[in-house]
């Protein structure tokens, strides 16, 4: 249970728990061996609430907080962190840019389809070469009368193949601008956009992470979110909360590590009693337990002065900073307490290994989440 648990939370906890363990835990390793992306799934979860989560109701959304937003992503990631992931990249990355920087007119097209899970959603900002570097991107869009046309190619997006509609950020300045950016938005059908190499991962498989590639791809200028040039700078500002969404993902996982692992060290016997009760053991649960809260209280911390509509690039950056190396942490302990059982695929805990590891990459390194927090204690804030 949460430390900050509500009598609501717990009933939003309870709705994705039932969920989870009726229509994710049965195929999730399926899912995971043959690398399937479960689109039908998302559709059922936009009919429970989980794909509009921080929607306004007029737009077709829970109409809820991040609190609430925290709660859903960590049940699901206790359960699979993949779809844990796509859950977060469809509500925190292409949904929350349209809800931050549409206009109203966008808002009532696009919102509604994916708040109900209509529509899937992607974010296309990384390129081959501009992973944190994102201000050198080559992906260029340039204006010709009513339209823009985008060329080039953007890489490790999530539902890159299987989005219907997509916030591509291009550069439409010069390089090297902040201000030479901006946020387009490009439905599936559109000419001249096609999907490239689907990757082979690690962890988090049943999430399809795949390229996108524009080949004069003609985008009518009532696409553009918010101004020309604003794309990089709209772009941060999603990213923090963004941030949020990846430290509830990793707690997920590691609540999920962690409570595998006690219920293993409660069962496993050897030398007459249970592992448990062996100091090496007790003390790694002791550890696990200590790191998970701390995590967690960052985590609902930022996701509170989010909600609250203060400034907390640095309170963001530490949750997702700490929350994913308590992941991987925590989930590399669950494995050694399982022992060569925790090494198969029959248990659980292998799955939360693999998987960790992406939170300390996504939506910014570790090392970018220690360069954002210095500057900012460097600033004061």
């Amino acid at each position: 249970m949460s430390p900050i648990e509500t009598e609501h939370l717990k009933m939003v906890r309870e709705s994705v728990r039932s969920f989870a363990d009726q229509h994710i835990k049965p195929q999730m390793m399926e899912w995971d061996e043959s690398q399937h992306f479960p689109k039908d799934l998302f559709h059922l979860m936009g009919k429970q609430g989980f794909l509009g989560v921080l929607v306004p109701q007029e737009y077709g959304g829970s109409g809820f907080g991040y609190q609430e937003y925290i709660t859903i992503i960590e049940e699901i990631a206790k359960v699979c962190g993949s779809i844990g992931l796509s859950v977060a990249a469809h509500n925190s990355l292409c949904t929350s840019h349209i809800l931050l920087f549409g206009n109203e007119e966008q808002k009532k097209t696009y919102l509604p389809k994916l708040a109900t899970g209509e529509w899937l959603g992607a974010w296309g900002l990384t390129e081959a070469n501009t992973g944190s570097d994102a201000i050198r991107m080559k992906c260029v869009a340039e204006q010709n009368g009513d339209y823009w046309v985008i060329n080039g190619t953007k890489t490790w997006i999530t539902h890159g193949k299987s989005s219907d509609v997509s916030v591509v950020i291009a550069r439409t300045g010069e390089l090297l601008d902040s201000r030479g950016m901006t946020a387009f938005i490009v439905e599936r059908n559109t000419p001249g956009l096609s999907a490239g190499k689907k990757e082979n991962k690690l962890g988090m498989r049943a999430s399809e992470t795949a390229e996108m590639i524009f080949d004069n791809c003609k985008i009518h200028k009532s696409m553009v979110l918010g101004n020309v040039g604003e794309g990089f700078i709209q772009s941060m500002k999603v990213l923090d909360g963004g941030r949020i969404s990846i430290a509830a993902l990793a707690l997920g996982i590691a609540k999920g590590a962690y409570q595998a692992s006690a219920k293993y060290a409660n069962e496993r016997e050897q030398f007459g009693q249970t592992i448990g009760q062996f100091q090496g053991v007790s003390f790694k649960l002791a550890d696990m337990c200590t790191k998970i809260e701390a995590a967690e209280l960052l985590t609902r911390k930022a996701g509170k002065m989010k909600d609250q509509g203060q400034y907390m690039t640095k309170q963001a950056a530490m949750a997702k900073y700490y929350a994913a190396e308590v992941a991987v942490s925590v989930s590399t302990d669950a494995v050694q307490i399982f022992g060569g059982y925790g090494y198969t695929k029959d248990f659980p805990v292998e799955k939360y290994y693999r998987d960790s590891k992406l939170c300390t990459i996504g939506e910014g390194t570790s090392e970018i989440q220690k360069l954002v927090i210095s500057r900012e204690a460097l600033k004061g804030n």
